[in-house]
């Protein structure tokens, strides 16, 4: 996979967007104040990065994480 695809993007400020993101790659999020830039990159894409990291752990590993 060489891109971050999220659909429906629906948190705070932002709604019901679809997002794709190359790997690999410089990204800027611009946008003016209470846009919704830190919720995107906080609370949508760290989120999914968390999310899929867990996803790829061994579950017999995963029974040791907090």
């Amino acid at each position: 996979m060489d891109k971050l695809i999220l659909e429906e993007v629906t948190e705070h400020n932002l709604k019901g967007f679809n997002l794709c993101i190359p790997k690999h790659k410089l990204i800027v999020i611009t946008g003016v104040s209470g846009s919704g830039k830190s919720t995107l990159a906080f609370d949508v894409i760290y989120k999914e990065g968390q999310r899929r990291y867990l996803m790829a752990i061994h579950p017999a590993i995963k029974r040791f994480l907090p």
